[in-house]
C-alpha cells in the first residue's frame, strides 16, 4: 500500500517536475554549458569549442577587448551599483515595511483601506512607475528638486529621467533607491502583517502587565516571533535587488544613464541589464557568465543568510 501510493504521488508531481525541468532546471544546466563556449552563435546553436576567456574577459582585467573593456563594464560599474542597490534597499524597506505593518496592525477604522492603498505600488507596472519618478526626479522641473531645494540640492535632490542628461550619480542613486524602497514595500508589509496577526496575544498582555513600553515589547516580543517572516523577506529581498532591473530602465532609459566618473560609476547599469545588454548584442557566451557569477553571489549571501538564521530565528 504504501508504495502504491508513493506511486501516486510520484504522478501527482509529476506535471510541476516537468515544467521545473524545462523553465527551471534546463535553463540553468545550459547557462552553465554556454558560459564556458568560445564564439557561442545563439541563433545557429553553434560554437568554437570550450574555453575559459569568457570568464577571464567578463571578470578579469587579463583580456582586454578594447576601450571600455567587459572586465570595467561588470566590476567597476554593474557590480558596485548592485552591491550599492542591495546594501542601501534591502535593510531600509525591511525596516520601514515592519513599522508600517505593525502601524497597520494596531488600526481599528479604514485597517482595509489603508491595506489596500499600500498595496497598490505591488500590482501596478514597474516600468509604468519609474517613468513617472523619471519626472519627479527631474534634474531641472522634477517635483522633488522643487519641495527640497536646499543646499544638498546639488548633491542629493538631482536626479533625471531623460536620456542622456548629465546629472551627479549619487543623487541618481538616491532617486533608484528611493523608488525601489517604495515599489518593494507593499509585499513585505502583506507577510509582516500576516505574522503578525498570528502572534499570540498573551506575550502582549504579560508585557503589559510588567509595564514594558511599546518599543521595548516591539523589540523584545515582535521582532523574534517575525523573524521567520523576517528571514523569508531578507532572503527574497536580496535575490530581487541583486537582479534588479526593470527599476533601472524605467528611471534611466535604455542607457542606464550617463555620469561623470570622477563622482562613481558613468551609468547606473546592474548586472542584470549588463546581461541582458549583452544578449543584445548577440554575445550570450558573456552573458551566460556573467549570470553565473551573479548566482554565485546570490548563492553565497543566501548561505550566509541561513547559518547566520539558526541562531536569530525562533519557529
Amino acid at each position: 500500500m504504501e508504495s502504491k501510493n508513493n506511486w501516486k504521488a510520484w504522478l501527482y508531481l509529476a506535471p510541476v517536475i516537468i515544467l521545473l525541468a524545462v523553465f527551471t532546471f534546463f535553463p540553468i544546466i545550459n547557462t552553465f554549458y554556454v558560459s564556458f563556449l568560445k564564439n557561442y552563435d545563439y541563433m545557429r546553436g553553434t560554437s568554437d569549442g570550450f574555453t575559459f576567456d569568457n570568464y577571464l574577459l567578463v571578470l578579469t582585467p587579463v583580456l582586454k577587448s578594447g576601450p571600455g573593456t567587459m572586465f570595467e563594464e561588470v566590476m567597476m560599474t554593474a557590480l558596485p551599483n548592485t552591491m550599492l542597490i542591495t546594501i542601501i534597499t534591502v535593510p531600509l524597506s525591511i525596516i520601514i515595511s515592519l513599522l508600517i505593518a505593525i502601524g497597520l496592525n494596531s488600526i481599528k477604522a479604514l485597517k482595509k483601506v489603508f491595506q489596500t492603498i499600500f498595496f497598490l505600488p505591488y500590482v501596478t507596472n514597474a516600468i509604468a512607475v519609474g517613468m513617472v519618478f523619471s519626472v519627479i526626479f527631474d534634474a531641472n522641473t522634477g517635483i522633488f528638486n522643487a519641495i527640497f531645494n536646499t543646499p544638498l540640492h546639488t548633491w542629493i535632490a538631482p536626479a533625471f529621467g531623460v536620456q542622456g542628461s548629465t546629472v551627479n550619480y549619487w543623487s541618481a542613486l538616491f532617486a533608484l533607491s528611493f523608488y525601489i524602497i517604495w515599489h518593494s514595500l507593499p509585499y513585505k508589509i502583506l507577510i509582516f502583517l500576516g505574522g503578525l496577526q498570528n502572534i499570540d496575544k498573551q506575550y502582549y498582555e504579560a508585557a503589559q502587565i510588567d509595564a514594558a513600553p511599546k518599543w521595548k515589547t516591539t523589540l523584545k516580543v515582535t521582532v523574534p516571533l517575525l523573524s521567520p517572516q523576517i528571514l523569508y523577506t531578507l532572503i527574497t529581498s536580496f535575490i530581487g535587488a541583486f537582479k534588479e532591473y526593470n527599476s533601472v530602465i524605467g528611471l534611466f532609459g535604455s542607457e542606464g544613464g550617463k555620469f561623470d566618473k570622477t563622482t562613481g560609476p558613468s551609468s547606473m547599469k546592474t548586472m542584470v541589464y549588463f546581461i541582458y545588454e549583452q544578449i543584445g548584442k548577440n554575445q550570450v557566451q558573456y552573458a551566460c557568465a556573467a549570470a553565473v557569477f551573479l548566482f554565485l553571489i546570490i548563492m553565497v549571501f543566501t548561505v550566509i543568510q541561513f547559518r547566520v538564521s539558526k541562531k536569530r530565528v525562533h519557529y
